[in-house]
């Protein structure tokens, strides 16, 4: 490569430098040069492109429409310049923005409470949480990382798996009492059963009997639009549900919800999945927290 060619992003930067300052003089304090070597860099662009740049009188500096022109390409140059070293240096050192999206339920309890220790991890990353049901934008750059759950639909984007969950029949004791246990899937067409008011792949809920699965259709007078809520009515004894097991760790521990008609569980599982704009060019910061995500979600489930 010429000599010349590895100068040309240094000489781009001193006149819009001039630009910028609208002097040499001005160029040359903010550069730390002299106004001659200044005036020298121009004279060299000027020669090169066969152009005059620059008007200068005793007292003013003037663009001609070439200096114009080459300022703005001048511009736009520097400015790619700097994105790529920025993005180098991410790639080194992970920092800047991430914007994550959880559903309500599962960002409280299991994504949010691992934050601490990410930012901790990496200080020159923040980050910003989003806690909803309803399905974030990735694509169109609302969120970087988005937290889902279940089949995932045909898309461009990447999906890294984070784990699985269960789900299980649970009621409060106190409804217990008043309403009975049931024994078997079919006594549930006696009680109350609070379920999802969105529309699922699954109209019914799934057991398994005598070794084969069956989708058994429930009732109820309560439904919901997040498994938040209905933990919550199940707690306070309104009826029996069915939900993801991470909604509930805490409840049946204490024995605030009762585990049901468990040897018909069909034991199926649901996958957890971080979607985010994969490739070559995604930026360390979402890099490394869709690893982390991954790396503490899997030792959370061994251990517990």
């Amino acid at each position: 490569m010429p000599r010349e060619a590895t100068d040309r992003a240094g000489e781009m930067a001193a006149f819009a430098a001039v630009v910028r300052a609208g002097s040499l003089s001005g160029a040359a304090r903010a550069l730390g040069l002299t106004p001659s070597a200044v005036s020298r860099i121009v004279a060299r662009i000027e020669a090169r492109l066969g152009v005059r740049l620059i008007v200068r009188t005793t007292r003013s500096l003037h663009l001609t429409a070439e200096g114009e022109a080459y300022a703005r390409a001048a511009s736009r140059v520097l400015a790619d310049l700097d994105e790529v070293e920025s993005t180098i240096a991410d790639q080194a050192s992970p920092r800047g923005k991430v914007r994550v999206s959880a559903a309500t339920a599962h960002g409280r309890l299991v994504v949010v409470p691992l934050l601490a220790e990410f930012v901790a991890r990496y200080p020159e990353i923040t980050v910003e949480i989003d806690l909803s049901d309803q399905i974030a934008d990735v694509l169109g750059g609302r969120v970087d990382v988005a937290v889902r759950f279940g089949p995932l639909a045909d898309s461009p984007l990447t999906a890294r798996r984070l784990g699985e969950t269960g789900r299980m029949v649970v009621a409060a004791p106190s409804y217990l009492a008043r309403a009975g246990v049931p024994r078997v899937p079919a006594d549930l067409a006696r009680h109350n059963c609070l379920d999802f008011s969105f529309r699922r792949i699954e109209p019914g809920w799934p057991f398994r009997e005598a070794g084969r699965d069956v989708l058994l259709p429930v009732r109820g007078n309560l439904t919901a639009n997040s498994g938040e809520t209905l933990v919550q009515l199940a707690v306070q004894g309104v009826g029996i549900t069915r939900v993801g097991s991470f909604h509930i760790g805490e409840e049946v521990a204490s024995g605030q919800l009762v585990p049901l008609l468990e040897a018909y569980n069909p034991q199926d599982r649901e996958g957890i999945h971080a979607v985010f704009v994969g490739g070559a060019t995604t930026p360390a910061r979402v890099r490394v927290l869709v690893d982390f995500l991954a790396e503490r979600m899997r030792t959370r489930a061994r251990d517990g």
